[in-house]
């Protein structure tokens, strides 16, 4: 049965199978008041103030049994003034001895600890979370989408102290009224929750009982009552930073860029933070400086598509769910904040030596978000980067400057607007991408102009036990001709394929508009939950100036489907299983992809984890793998997986993880292990090291297209690749706020490539046919050159050659920050990088030679020093 049927079959059987919603708990309440006396935070909650209210209590079991008696009773009290909210936790434990006191920076989330959820708004959407743990470390994040998205980069400036006496423990918060968001009126009822996590039972229990099959959090909230007579406080922060810094890297005499083998930098810049209204946030950042920034992870890509790294950088990352609009398909999205100062687009030609910069620097940005008490909220990023030049010398002699970047603006505009209490949510995007000096810089290949939209359309009902969401797109861009020929020819597209009988490449264009949409229906709450989708990428959509799409022309139809066990019985503490099937095809009618995946995972009541999975794939055709040639199809596959995990609660833990992929016809195999140790010699140090190994053997891997007689030949060959790597972590928690903090990554890669073979009938059904192999008589290794020639017709000049695609990679990067929050917002960061890379063409290198290179290796050394100070006006 083809997978598109069998997505109709297993509907069809869902919109049978009823689920009835259990009956909401009663919405619980609580009624503060105004602090009469001072209150000093000292985590003993001994003030006289405290007395002025009584203790709110009575939680309930939420995980791993819901509706049940926790094993240790909480209370709370609230209390506020005009400036501050106040509260209060006793964690009750009858054996306080056994309170787990682990350590970690900001926003690790370890041991045992309290959090407080305030919906401040009263949206029944969004909320403030602020986290203690036993040993004093903060967590906080911004909850949104009713719960979906919790953002931890979201930092406000808050005042924690905890205790520990023969009763259990005491959590005191002083939170600011201007770190929260609410309206100007009289009196207020705010949405709020109560969880608290006994780490050696992995038990957690709420204040408001919500059954963790529920759709949805923050519209379950209970209330809280009483607070009277405040005003919206307006925010303004200033955050100024210096930092100097030295490289060290080995010399190259003959380079005059890089013949001193060293370099000195100094800089500044500025954060702010304003609260223009008690509605709207400007958040300002001036030359800002990511330094202390972890680098990204090595990898080897073979593929015809760019790789997506996560975003890193801190003024980013704070608010990226609100100017978030995923497309479909991994993380394809309207806006990716890694566009704005990325490394610059341009390289010159014909240059000896050149000094080229790693980044584009961003001269300002600026993020304005606000949220009304109607429910309409909206943000706006607007960023401008510099014109970027490289220092060259020419081959021949010459010194210069070439142009590699151009003056850039980038706008993105999010609005949404909130109705019937969150119920359903109507919403707008729009990126714009202007730059100004491309053209005439030898960078007329870029687009003068880049725009792209959404609108979305996320709508629950009865009760929000099913729920819908739309979304359609756009996309507009302008430039050259030669700018759009390049987009139309760009791997995301390749219009030049032969077989591409419903798109041409028109060399005349200056413009290019494309669409996307999609739409889904589901069940989202109870034990059994399923969801039904379809979308589609117009082959002319373009989003990589702002945004991330790693390929067009395609139509997405899919299932989903869930069953889950979130109640203890004798064998496990959870369980679910999944089905997820989906099938793929192009604007002309080709399958690009169909198959199923079935996968369990279980939590044993040993706290021990254990999950697997499988997915079988059928026949499919590529559109992109010959880079621009015709679909190539290929065989079905067969991909398993497992994963095993010990008790996480333990001084020691492990988590392993395995896969097998089986190609049919034998095209491919390949497989891989991942293992994380993590070990907790005390409370304060976390140490983990995480090795993986890949291996692959893919018999049609894309080499290299050549001219031959009037035609192209498409080359293909069998690799063996092999990669191995190892991420290192070690992590130390002076106190919650001093933090020492290491990663680093060896990185071990080779691919040797034999079997050569030219592309023949690639969509043919016979497997053998779509290929034909060299004979020994026809290909040759020239050492010399490090390249094949080729002589089909068995002259004695080669018809065409390629280059040796073999490849051996070496590299380690590292991190050591020692990161201390002197006082709440303020910071030091004293920082070493590391970066060495070694690269060649070898054949027949094996483990060992890579393994003593990665010893031998030399590479740059970065050391600086960043000073910040966070001034609150």
């Amino acid at each position: 049965m083809h997978s598109r049927g069998l997505i109709y079959v297993v509907l069809s059987i869902l919109c049978f199978y009823g689920y009835s919603q259990s009956e909401l708990p009663e919405k619980k309440s609580y009624t503060t008041a105004w602090a009469q006396t001072e209150i000093v935070l000292d985590g003993k909650l001994d003030d006289d103030a405290w007395n002025q209210v009584e203790w709110g209590g009575d939680f309930i079991g939420h995980r791993p049994e819901y509706n049940v008696e926790p094993h240790q009773e909480t209370q709370f009290k609230i209390l506020y003034d005009a400036k501050f909210l106040y509260v209060g936790i006793r964690a009750h434990d009858t054996e306080p001895e056994k309170i787990v006191k682990r350590m970690s920076r900001r926003d690790g989330f370890d041991g045992d600890f309290v959090e407080i959820n305030i919906d401040s708004y009263n949206d029944k959407r969004t909320a403030f979370s602020f986290t203690a743990s036993v040993s004093g470390v903060k967590g906080d994040e911004y909850v949104s989408n009713n719960g979906d998205d919790w953002d931890s980069t979201w930092d406000p400036i808050w005042y924690l102290r905890t205790s520990v006496d023969d009763k259990g423990w005491i959590a005191e918060f002083k939170i600011p009224l201007s770190q929260l968001r609410f309206a100007n009126q009289e009196e207020h009822t705010w949405g709020i929750q109560f969880t608290r996590r006994i780490f050696r039972e992995e038990e957690r229990s709420t204040w408001q009982p919500i059954d963790p099959n529920a759709p949805g959090w923050v519209h379950l909230f209970g209330e809280l009552k009483g607070i009277k007579g405040i005003k919206p406080q307006k925010q303004l922060e200033i955050q100024p930073y210096v930092l100097t810094s030295y490289e060290k890297y080995p010399r190259e005499k003959e380079n005059p860029f890089r013949d001193t083998g060293k370099e000195y930098m100094g800089n500044v810049g500025l954060d702010a933070k304003v609260g223009i209204t008690s509605d709207i946030t400007l958040d300002l950042t001036f030359n800002p400086d990511f330094g202390q920034v972890d680098a990204d992870p090595s990898t080897v890509n073979l593929s015809a598509f760019q790789l997506f790294f996560q975003e890193r950088r801190p003024f980013f990352l704070e608010g990226s769910n609100l100017l978030s609009f995923r497309t479909s398909g991994g993380p394809n999205n309207l806006f990716y904040s890694r566009r704005v100062g990325g490394r610059p687009h341009g390289y010159p030609d014909n240059v000896e030596h050149i000094d080229y910069p790693d980044n584009t620097r961003i001269i300002g940005a600026a993020k304005v978000t606000g949220k009304n008490a109607k429910g309409f909220s909206w943000g706006i990023l607007e960023s401008v980067t510099n014109r970027e030049k490289a220092d060259v010398i020419y081959e021949g002699g010459g010194k210069g400057e070439e142009i590699v970047e151009p003056f850039t603006n980038f706008l993105v505009g999010r609005v949404q607007q909130d109705i019937d209490g969150g119920k359903t949510v109507i919403g707008a995007l729009a990126t714009n991408v202007k730059r100004f000096d491309n053209r005439g810089n030898g960078l007329e290949y870029l687009h003068d102009n880049a725009t792209s939209a959404g609108v979305d359309v996320n709508h629950n009902f009865k009760d929000r036990e099913y729920g819908m969401e739309f979304k359609a797109m756009f996309s507009k861009v302008e430039g050259t001709q030669g700018a759009i020929y390049r987009t139309q020819t760009s791997s995301q597209r390749f219009f030049q394929r032969p077989d591409n009988n419903h798109k041409e490449v028109d060399t005349t264009r200056t413009s290019l508009v494309g669409s996307a949409a999609t739409l889904s229906f589901g069940k989202q709450n109870g034990n059994w939950r399923w969801r039904i989708g379809s979308n589609f990428k117009s082959p002319e959509l373009v989003l990589n100036d702002a945004g991330f799409l790693r390929q067009t022309d395609d139509i997405n139809n899919w299932l989903w489907t869930q069953y889950r066990i979130n109640k203890v019985t004798n064998l496990f503490r959870w369980q679910n299983y999944n089905i997820y099937a989906e099938h793929n095809n192009d604007f002309g009618g080709a399958i690009t992809g169909r198959g199923m995946n079935f996968n369990m995972n279980w939590e044993f009541n040993n706290y021990w984890g254990f999950g697997q999975g499988v997915w079988v794939g059928g026949t499919r055709f590529s559109n992109a793998d010959l880079r621009g040639g015709p679909s190539i199809r290929y065989p079905g596959n067969v991909n398993y997986w497992y994963r095993l995990s010990s008790n996480s609660r333990k001084k020691i833990t492990v988590s392993f993880n395995n896969w097998f992929n089986w190609g049919d016809k034998d095209f491919t195999k390949s497989s891989g292990i991942s293992v994380n140790i993590n070990a907790r010699p005390t409370d304060a140090m976390e140490l983990s090291i995480s090795p993986n190994i890949n291996w692959n053997r893919d018999n049609l891997q894309y080499i290299a297209q050549r001219d031959f007689n009037n035609d192209t030949r498409y080359i293909l060959g069998k690799v063996v690749q092999e990669t191995y790597s190892m991420s290192i972590r070690a992590n130390y928690n002076i106190t919650p706020n001093l933090t020492l903090e290491y990663w680093g990554q060896p990185f071990l890669a080779k691919g040797e490539y034999s079997e050569f073979k030219r592309v023949d009938q690639p969509s043919s059904e016979a497997y053998d046919r779509r290929f034909t192999m060299y004979e020994n008589a026809e290909i040759m290794f020239d050492k010399e050159n490090q390249e094949y020639q080729v002589f089909e017709t068995g002259g004695e000049v080669p018809d065409y050659t390629f280059s040796n695609p073999n490849f051996n990679m070496v590299q380690f990067r590292s991190n050591f920050v020692m990161r201390w929050e002197y006082i709440p917002g303020s910071t030091l960061f004293a920082v070493w990088s590391s970066n060495g890379s070694y690269f060649d063409q070898s054949q027949g290198n094996s483990f060992r030679d890579l393994s003593n290179q990665l010893t031998d290796l030399s590479g740059s050394n970065t050391f600086l020093i960043k000073y910040t100070y966070r001034f609150i006006l």
